[in-house]
């Protein structure tokens, strides 16, 4: 018989709990040490009919940002949306309402990570003057002001400007969305902006209103 937790017990209830056990994870993780919880078939039985994550996890679409993997989560942790470079469409802004309002997650992380493809291309773009081609040239629209701010506040570096983005994509979830900077005000839910290490797997802070989350 599985001894792991039921789909909904001893999941984390407010913001910063939500943070803590992600943070946990994320050590884990970095250290070899992961759980690889609630993956066994006790726990699919157990999600069948409802689900009730404690974490949205809006990140790039990159290979290597796979949220679960990054935080040794399992079924039924994690609400996750990825784009490229996190940029932010109706479509995103609908599905976190979802989240909140529906399943009343407790935390939205934006996860942006180094080397961001999305990001070097804009960076590229602002170089050359020359945008690319289709629907990527969408995407590069999106992220160009977090880029040319990196620039004004003296970043030098593509990460920088990664750092900037996420900032800004955690910052327009509350200024585009009516029904996510209600529930923040009220204090169901929080959003953070953290960036991912590719060479030591670490998740960072780099964005929060609150900070009882860079004391967690």
């Amino acid at each position: 018989m599985s001894t792991q937790p039921s789909a909904v017990e001893n999941t984390p209830r407010t913001p910063l709990e939500a943070w803590r056990e992600l943070r946990e994870g994320n050590a884990r993780f970095i250290s070899g040490d992961t759980l690889h919880p609630h993956q066994d078939a006790q726990r699919r039985k157990d999600l069948a009919q409802s689900q009730k994550p404690f974490a949205v996890i809006f990140g790039c679409s990159d290979s290597r940002l796979a949220a679960e993997i990054i935080f040794d989560l399992g079924l039924g942790d994690a609400f996750v949306i990825r784009t490229a470079g996190q940029v932010i469409d109706n479509a995103v802004l609908g599905t976190l309402e979802f989240a909140v309002d529906v399943l009343h997650t407790p935390l939205i992380v934006v996860l942006g990570h180094d080397s961001c493809g999305a990001v070097t291309a804009t960076n590229d773009s602002v170089d050359s003057g020359n945008l690319p081609r289709g629907f990527q040239r969408d995407l590069v629209e999106h992220i160009m002001p977090s880029v040319l701010e990196s620039r004004r506040n003296g970043g030098t570096m593509v990460d920088d400007a990664v750092v900037e983005n996420t900032k800004q994509a955690a910052a327009r979830l509350m200024d585009q969305s009516r029904s996510l900077a209600d529930a923040i005000s009220r204090g169901d839910t929080a959003v953070i902006g953290a960036c991912y290490h590719l060479e030591d797997g670490r998740a960072e802070l780099v964005y929060s209103n609150d900070p009882a989350f860079r004391d967690a």
